[in-house]
Protein backbone atom coordinates (compact mmCIF):
# COMPACT_ATOMS: atom_id res chain seq x y z
CA UNK A 1 0.00 0.00 0.00
CA UNK A 2 2.80 2.39 0.85
CA UNK A 3 4.31 1.84 -2.60
CA UNK A 4 0.91 2.49 -4.18
CA UNK A 5 0.51 5.69 -2.20
CA UNK A 6 4.03 6.70 -3.19
CA UNK A 7 3.30 6.16 -6.90
CA UNK A 8 0.00 8.04 -6.59
CA UNK A 9 1.71 11.00 -4.92
CA UNK A 10 4.38 11.04 -7.64
CA UNK A 11 1.73 10.94 -10.36
CA UNK A 12 -0.14 13.84 -8.76
CA UNK A 13 3.11 15.81 -8.52
CA UNK A 14 3.99 15.13 -12.18
CA UNK A 15 0.51 16.10 -13.36
CA UNK A 16 0.64 19.31 -11.33
CA UNK A 17 4.04 20.19 -12.77
CA UNK A 18 2.78 19.44 -16.28
CA UNK A 19 -0.23 21.71 -15.72
CA UNK A 20 2.02 24.55 -14.59
CA UNK A 21 4.30 24.04 -17.58
CA UNK A 22 1.40 24.05 -20.05
CA UNK A 23 -0.03 27.19 -18.44
CA UNK A 24 3.30 28.95 -18.97
CA UNK A 25 3.35 28.22 -22.73
CA UNK A 26 2.06 31.15 -24.80
CA UNK A 27 -1.23 30.66 -26.60
CA UNK A 28 0.63 31.07 -29.92
CA UNK A 29 4.21 30.19 -30.74
CA UNK A 30 6.24 32.12 -33.30
CA UNK A 31 5.80 30.23 -36.56
CA UNK A 32 8.87 29.30 -38.65
CA UNK A 33 8.10 31.93 -41.31
CA UNK A 34 9.18 34.67 -38.88
CA UNK A 35 12.60 35.47 -37.44
CA UNK A 36 11.27 36.12 -33.94
CA UNK A 37 12.72 39.64 -33.88
CA UNK A 38 9.27 41.14 -33.41
CA UNK A 39 8.88 39.28 -30.12
CA UNK A 40 11.24 41.81 -28.54
CA UNK A 41 8.41 44.31 -28.99
CA UNK A 42 6.29 42.32 -26.54
CA UNK A 43 8.33 44.15 -23.87
CA UNK A 44 6.85 47.68 -23.67
CA UNK A 45 10.19 49.06 -22.46
CA UNK A 46 12.05 47.80 -25.56
CA UNK A 47 13.21 50.52 -27.94
CA UNK A 48 12.44 54.25 -27.89
CA UNK A 49 9.46 55.01 -25.65
CA UNK A 50 6.80 57.43 -26.96
CA UNK A 51 6.66 60.50 -24.77
CA UNK A 52 10.27 60.05 -23.63
CA UNK A 53 12.31 59.73 -26.82
CA UNK A 54 12.44 62.41 -29.55
CA UNK A 55 12.72 59.56 -32.07
CA UNK A 56 9.01 59.98 -32.81
CA UNK A 57 9.39 63.69 -33.55
CA UNK A 58 12.90 64.38 -34.79
CA UNK A 59 14.11 61.42 -36.87
CA UNK A 60 14.93 62.74 -40.35
CA UNK A 61 15.95 59.56 -42.17
CA UNK A 62 14.22 58.00 -45.17
CA UNK A 63 14.45 54.46 -43.78
CA UNK A 64 11.51 53.25 -41.71
CA UNK A 65 11.76 54.40 -38.10
CA UNK A 66 11.25 52.01 -35.18
CA UNK A 67 8.94 50.13 -34.81
CA UNK A 68 7.86 50.50 -38.46
CA UNK A 69 11.04 48.70 -39.49
CA UNK A 70 9.86 45.48 -37.79
CA UNK A 71 7.03 44.07 -39.84
CA UNK A 72 6.14 40.73 -38.26
CA UNK A 73 3.15 40.27 -35.96
CA UNK A 74 3.89 40.02 -32.25
CA UNK A 75 2.63 36.77 -30.78
CA UNK A 76 1.07 36.46 -27.32
CA UNK A 77 3.44 35.80 -24.45
CA UNK A 78 0.78 34.73 -21.96
CA UNK A 79 -2.23 32.44 -21.97
CA UNK A 80 -5.67 33.72 -21.10
CA UNK A 81 -8.64 35.61 -22.51
CA UNK A 82 -8.14 38.94 -24.31
CA UNK A 83 -8.38 42.13 -22.32
CA UNK A 84 -11.65 44.04 -22.60
CA UNK A 85 -10.37 46.50 -25.22
CA UNK A 86 -7.95 44.28 -27.15
CA UNK A 87 -10.18 44.15 -30.25
CA UNK A 88 -10.35 47.93 -30.30
CA UNK A 89 -6.57 48.29 -30.08
CA UNK A 90 -6.03 45.57 -32.71
CA UNK A 91 -8.30 47.50 -35.07
CA UNK A 92 -6.40 50.69 -34.33
CA UNK A 93 -3.00 49.08 -34.85
CA UNK A 94 -4.05 47.55 -38.19
CA UNK A 95 -5.37 50.96 -39.32
CA UNK A 96 -2.22 52.68 -38.09
CA UNK A 97 -0.05 50.42 -40.24
CA UNK A 98 -1.95 51.79 -43.26
CA UNK A 99 -1.39 55.41 -42.26
CA UNK A 100 2.27 54.89 -41.34
CA UNK A 101 2.98 53.14 -44.64
CA UNK A 102 1.19 55.90 -46.58
CA UNK A 103 3.57 58.50 -45.18
CA UNK A 104 6.60 56.25 -45.54
CA UNK A 105 5.92 55.56 -49.20
CA UNK A 106 5.36 59.26 -49.91
CA UNK A 107 8.69 60.16 -48.31
CA UNK A 108 10.42 57.50 -50.40
CA UNK A 109 8.64 58.48 -53.62
CA UNK A 110 8.77 62.29 -53.60
CA UNK A 111 11.61 64.77 -53.12
CA UNK A 112 11.74 68.33 -51.80
CA UNK A 113 11.91 69.48 -55.42
CA UNK A 114 8.78 67.53 -56.35
CA UNK A 115 6.75 69.43 -53.77
CA UNK A 116 8.36 72.78 -54.60
CA UNK A 117 7.45 72.38 -58.29
CA UNK A 118 3.73 72.35 -57.43
CA UNK A 119 4.04 75.44 -55.23
CA UNK A 120 4.19 73.75 -51.82
CA UNK A 121 6.36 75.14 -48.99
CA UNK A 122 9.99 74.03 -48.97
CA UNK A 123 9.39 72.42 -45.56
CA UNK A 124 6.67 70.07 -46.88
CA UNK A 125 8.70 66.85 -47.00
CA UNK A 126 10.30 67.62 -43.64
CA UNK A 127 6.85 68.04 -42.10
CA UNK A 128 5.69 64.79 -43.71
CA UNK A 129 8.66 63.07 -42.05
CA UNK A 130 7.62 64.49 -38.70
CA UNK A 131 4.06 63.23 -39.19
CA UNK A 132 5.48 59.85 -40.25
CA UNK A 133 7.45 59.80 -37.01
CA UNK A 134 4.31 60.57 -35.00
CA UNK A 135 2.55 57.68 -36.72
CA UNK A 136 5.45 55.38 -35.80
CA UNK A 137 4.89 56.46 -32.21
CA UNK A 138 1.22 55.55 -32.57
CA UNK A 139 2.28 52.09 -33.74
CA UNK A 140 4.27 51.61 -30.56
CA UNK A 141 1.55 53.00 -28.31
CA UNK A 142 -1.07 50.70 -29.84
CA UNK A 143 1.22 47.67 -29.63
CA UNK A 144 1.71 48.35 -25.95
CA UNK A 145 -2.01 48.79 -25.30
CA UNK A 146 -2.79 45.27 -26.56
CA UNK A 147 -2.55 42.78 -23.70
CA UNK A 148 0.06 39.95 -23.63
CA UNK A 149 -2.71 37.39 -24.26
CA UNK A 150 -3.58 38.75 -27.73
CA UNK A 151 -1.69 38.94 -31.00
CA UNK A 152 -0.44 42.35 -32.12
CA UNK A 153 -1.01 42.52 -35.89
CA UNK A 154 1.75 43.19 -38.39
CA UNK A 155 1.47 45.23 -41.61
CA UNK A 156 0.09 44.09 -44.96
CA UNK A 157 1.07 45.44 -48.37
CA UNK A 158 -0.79 48.54 -49.51
CA UNK A 159 -1.63 50.47 -52.68
CA UNK A 160 -1.81 54.27 -52.46
CA UNK A 161 -2.37 57.10 -54.98
CA UNK A 162 1.27 58.02 -55.61
CA UNK A 163 0.83 59.28 -59.18
CA UNK A 164 2.05 62.80 -58.44
CA UNK A 165 2.76 64.95 -55.38
CA UNK A 166 -0.52 66.90 -55.56
CA UNK A 167 -2.76 63.81 -55.59
CA UNK A 168 -0.66 62.38 -52.79
CA UNK A 169 -1.12 65.46 -50.61
CA UNK A 170 -4.83 65.62 -51.44
CA UNK A 171 -5.29 62.04 -50.33
CA UNK A 172 -3.27 62.77 -47.19
CA UNK A 173 -5.73 65.55 -46.34
CA UNK A 174 -8.80 63.33 -46.58
CA UNK A 175 -6.96 60.50 -44.79
CA UNK A 176 -6.18 62.69 -41.80
CA UNK A 177 -9.64 64.20 -41.56
CA UNK A 178 -11.19 60.72 -41.92
CA UNK A 179 -9.03 59.62 -38.99
CA UNK A 180 -10.59 62.29 -36.83
CA UNK A 181 -14.14 61.27 -37.78
CA UNK A 182 -13.22 57.64 -37.14
CA UNK A 183 -11.68 58.30 -33.73
CA UNK A 184 -14.74 60.20 -32.49
CA UNK A 185 -16.69 56.97 -32.92
CA UNK A 186 -13.97 54.63 -31.75
CA UNK A 187 -13.68 56.29 -28.34
CA UNK A 188 -17.22 55.06 -27.66
CA UNK A 189 -16.16 51.44 -28.21
CA UNK A 190 -13.45 51.44 -25.55
CA UNK A 191 -14.78 50.09 -22.26
CA UNK A 192 -11.90 51.23 -20.07
CA UNK A 193 -11.86 54.92 -19.08
CA UNK A 194 -8.09 55.18 -19.46
CA UNK A 195 -8.26 53.73 -22.98
CA UNK A 196 -10.93 56.26 -23.91
CA UNK A 197 -8.55 59.00 -22.81
CA UNK A 198 -5.67 57.56 -24.84
CA UNK A 199 -7.81 57.47 -27.99
CA UNK A 200 -8.89 61.07 -27.40
CA UNK A 201 -5.23 62.08 -26.99
CA UNK A 202 -4.30 60.42 -30.30
CA UNK A 203 -7.15 62.28 -32.03
CA UNK A 204 -5.63 65.58 -30.91
CA UNK A 205 -2.39 64.76 -32.72
CA UNK A 206 -4.31 63.84 -35.87
CA UNK A 207 -6.11 67.19 -35.64
CA UNK A 208 -2.74 68.98 -35.57
CA UNK A 209 -1.64 67.10 -38.70
CA UNK A 210 -4.80 68.17 -40.51
CA UNK A 211 -4.46 71.78 -39.34
CA UNK A 212 -0.96 71.95 -40.80
CA UNK A 213 -2.14 70.53 -44.14
CA UNK A 214 -5.03 72.98 -44.43
CA UNK A 215 -3.00 76.05 -43.48
CA UNK A 216 0.39 75.44 -45.09
CA UNK A 217 -0.48 73.30 -48.11
CA UNK A 218 -3.91 74.51 -49.20
CA UNK A 219 -3.95 78.01 -47.62
CA UNK A 220 -7.39 77.20 -46.23
CA UNK A 221 -9.06 78.16 -42.98
CA UNK A 222 -8.33 75.23 -40.62
CA UNK A 223 -11.31 75.85 -38.33
CA UNK A 224 -14.11 73.31 -38.81
CA UNK A 225 -16.71 75.28 -36.90
CA UNK A 226 -17.73 74.57 -33.32
CA UNK A 227 -17.36 70.79 -33.68
CA UNK A 228 -15.64 68.28 -35.92
CA UNK A 229 -17.90 65.60 -37.36
CA UNK A 230 -18.83 62.84 -34.96
CA UNK A 231 -19.56 59.50 -36.65
CA UNK A 232 -20.80 56.64 -34.46
CA UNK A 233 -19.76 53.53 -36.43
CA UNK A 234 -15.98 53.56 -36.45
CA UNK A 235 -15.51 50.09 -37.92
CA UNK A 236 -17.51 51.06 -40.99
CA UNK A 237 -14.93 53.74 -41.79
CA UNK A 238 -12.15 51.22 -41.15
CA UNK A 239 -13.71 48.71 -43.52
CA UNK A 240 -13.78 51.38 -46.22
CA UNK A 241 -9.94 51.22 -46.21
CA UNK A 242 -9.98 47.61 -47.48
CA UNK A 243 -9.39 48.88 -51.00
CA UNK A 244 -5.92 50.06 -49.94
CA UNK A 245 -4.84 46.56 -48.86
CA UNK A 246 -3.32 44.17 -51.41
CA UNK A 247 -5.50 41.04 -51.23
CA UNK A 248 -3.78 38.12 -49.52
CA UNK A 249 -0.83 40.23 -48.35
CA UNK A 250 -1.58 40.35 -44.61
CA UNK A 251 0.17 38.02 -42.15
CA UNK A 252 -2.16 35.01 -41.89
CA UNK A 253 -2.07 35.23 -38.09
CA UNK A 254 -3.46 38.79 -38.10
CA UNK A 255 -6.93 39.08 -36.59
CA UNK A 256 -9.88 40.02 -38.79
CA UNK A 257 -9.72 43.69 -39.77
CA UNK A 258 -11.77 45.38 -38.65
CA UNK A 259 -13.43 43.23 -36.02
CA UNK A 260 -16.37 43.00 -36.20
CA UNK A 261 -17.11 44.03 -39.77
CA UNK A 262 -20.23 44.22 -41.88
CA UNK A 263 -18.84 43.90 -45.44
CA UNK A 264 -20.90 46.89 -46.59
CA UNK A 265 -20.89 48.01 -50.24
CA UNK A 266 -18.48 50.88 -50.80
CA UNK A 267 -20.08 54.24 -51.57
CA UNK A 268 -18.81 57.27 -53.46
CA UNK A 269 -20.03 60.10 -55.62
CA UNK A 270 -19.84 59.47 -59.37
CA UNK A 271 -16.55 60.36 -61.05
CA UNK A 272 -18.14 63.19 -63.08
CA UNK A 273 -19.23 65.02 -59.89
CA UNK A 274 -18.67 68.77 -60.16
CA UNK A 275 -19.44 69.78 -56.56
CA UNK A 276 -19.70 68.13 -53.17
CA UNK A 277 -20.69 71.30 -51.34
CA UNK A 278 -23.92 71.48 -49.32
CA UNK A 279 -26.83 71.87 -51.73
CA UNK A 280 -25.11 69.98 -54.58
CA UNK A 281 -26.98 67.14 -56.28
CA UNK A 282 -24.82 64.06 -56.81
CA UNK A 283 -25.12 60.61 -58.34
CA UNK A 284 -24.23 57.75 -56.02
CA UNK A 285 -21.64 55.23 -57.13
CA UNK A 286 -21.05 51.81 -55.56
CA UNK A 287 -17.42 51.25 -56.38
CA UNK A 288 -16.99 47.49 -55.85
CA UNK A 289 -18.68 45.56 -58.68
CA UNK A 290 -18.56 42.39 -56.58
CA UNK A 291 -20.35 43.99 -53.61
CA UNK A 292 -23.42 45.91 -54.74
CA UNK A 293 -26.36 46.85 -52.50
CA UNK A 294 -29.73 45.13 -52.81
CA UNK A 295 -32.72 47.43 -52.39
CA UNK A 296 -36.02 45.76 -51.50
CA UNK A 297 -39.04 47.31 -53.29
CA UNK A 298 -41.11 47.57 -50.12
CA UNK A 299 -38.41 49.39 -48.09
CA UNK A 300 -37.78 53.12 -48.03
CA UNK A 301 -34.07 53.93 -47.99
CA UNK A 302 -32.35 57.13 -46.93
CA UNK A 303 -29.09 58.91 -47.55
CA UNK A 304 -27.94 59.91 -44.09
CA UNK A 305 -25.43 62.76 -43.85
CA UNK A 306 -23.42 63.27 -40.64
CA UNK A 307 -21.92 66.71 -40.07
CA UNK A 308 -20.69 68.25 -36.83
CA UNK A 309 -22.88 66.61 -34.15
CA UNK A 310 -25.92 66.50 -36.45
CA UNK A 311 -27.28 64.15 -39.06
CA UNK A 312 -29.88 64.66 -41.78
CA UNK A 313 -31.79 62.03 -43.75
CA UNK A 314 -32.89 62.39 -47.37
CA UNK A 315 -35.34 59.80 -48.80
CA UNK A 316 -33.97 57.95 -51.84
CA UNK A 317 -35.72 56.68 -54.95
CA UNK A 318 -34.08 53.27 -55.45
CA UNK A 319 -36.59 51.92 -58.00
CA UNK A 320 -34.89 50.60 -61.13
CA UNK A 321 -31.43 50.31 -59.55
CA UNK A 322 -28.89 49.41 -60.89
CA UNK A 323 -30.06 50.31 -64.40
CA UNK A 324 -31.37 53.61 -63.06
CA UNK A 325 -28.85 55.62 -61.04
CA UNK A 326 -29.62 56.98 -57.58
CA UNK A 327 -29.29 60.74 -57.11
CA UNK A 328 -29.46 62.78 -53.92
CA UNK A 329 -28.95 66.37 -52.82
CA UNK A 330 -26.51 67.06 -49.98
CA UNK A 331 -28.41 69.01 -47.29
CA UNK A 332 -28.02 72.70 -48.05
CA UNK A 333 -28.35 73.61 -44.37
CA UNK A 334 -24.88 72.25 -43.54
CA UNK A 335 -22.01 74.69 -43.12
CA UNK A 336 -19.19 74.26 -45.65
CA UNK A 337 -16.68 73.18 -43.01
CA UNK A 338 -14.79 70.04 -42.02
CA UNK A 339 -16.22 66.85 -43.49
CA UNK A 340 -19.56 65.24 -44.15
CA UNK A 341 -19.88 61.49 -43.71
CA UNK A 342 -22.58 59.95 -45.91
CA UNK A 343 -24.15 56.49 -45.93
CA UNK A 344 -27.33 54.70 -46.99
CA UNK A 345 -29.65 53.26 -44.34
CA UNK A 346 -33.06 51.66 -44.15
CA UNK A 347 -34.10 53.95 -41.28
CA UNK A 348 -33.91 57.74 -40.92
CA UNK A 349 -30.83 58.80 -38.99
CA UNK A 350 -29.21 55.32 -39.22
CA UNK A 351 -29.93 54.71 -35.50
CA UNK A 352 -28.00 51.41 -35.40
CA UNK A 353 -25.08 50.04 -37.35
CA UNK A 354 -27.35 47.26 -38.60
CA UNK A 355 -29.56 49.85 -40.30
CA UNK A 356 -26.68 50.85 -42.60
CA UNK A 357 -26.77 49.14 -46.00
CA UNK A 358 -23.94 50.93 -47.86
CA UNK A 359 -21.05 53.29 -47.17
CA UNK A 360 -19.83 55.33 -45.48
CA UNK A 361 -18.18 57.91 -47.72
CA UNK A 362 -16.14 60.80 -46.32
CA UNK A 363 -16.84 64.06 -48.20
CA UNK A 364 -14.17 66.72 -47.79
CA UNK A 365 -15.51 70.26 -47.32
CA UNK A 366 -12.22 72.03 -46.56
CA UNK A 367 -11.02 72.93 -49.10
CA UNK A 368 -14.37 72.24 -50.79
CA UNK A 369 -12.96 72.29 -54.32
CA UNK A 370 -10.78 69.28 -53.52
CA UNK A 371 -13.73 66.94 -52.97
CA UNK A 372 -14.54 66.40 -56.66
CA UNK A 373 -10.82 66.15 -57.43
CA UNK A 374 -10.51 63.25 -54.99
CA UNK A 375 -13.56 61.53 -56.49
CA UNK A 376 -12.12 61.82 -60.00
CA UNK A 377 -8.86 60.36 -58.75
CA UNK A 378 -10.54 57.51 -56.88
CA UNK A 379 -9.51 58.94 -53.54
CA UNK A 380 -12.74 58.67 -51.54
Amino acid sequence: MSRLHSHSALLVWVLALLALTVAAIPAFLVTPRYSGEAQKLADPTYGPIPGESDHYSSYWGVDRPFPGNISDPIFPTQCGPPAEDDYTWQNLLSAEWIIFEFYQQGIERFTDEDFAKIGMPNTTRLRLMEIRNNEAGHLRIFQNQISPTSIKPGPCKYIFPLRDPRSYLAFMTVLEISSMAFLTGLVREAKNDWNQGVIAAISQTEARHETWALMDLWKANPFAGPSDTSFPYANQILYSTQGLIVPGSCPPENPEYPHPRQLLPALSAASDTESLAPGATITLNFTNPDNQPVFHPSTQYYAVFFHSVLNASVPLDTKGFPQRPIVVTIPAAFETRGVIVALIADQPGAPTKESVVAGPAVILEQPVEMGPELVRGGGT
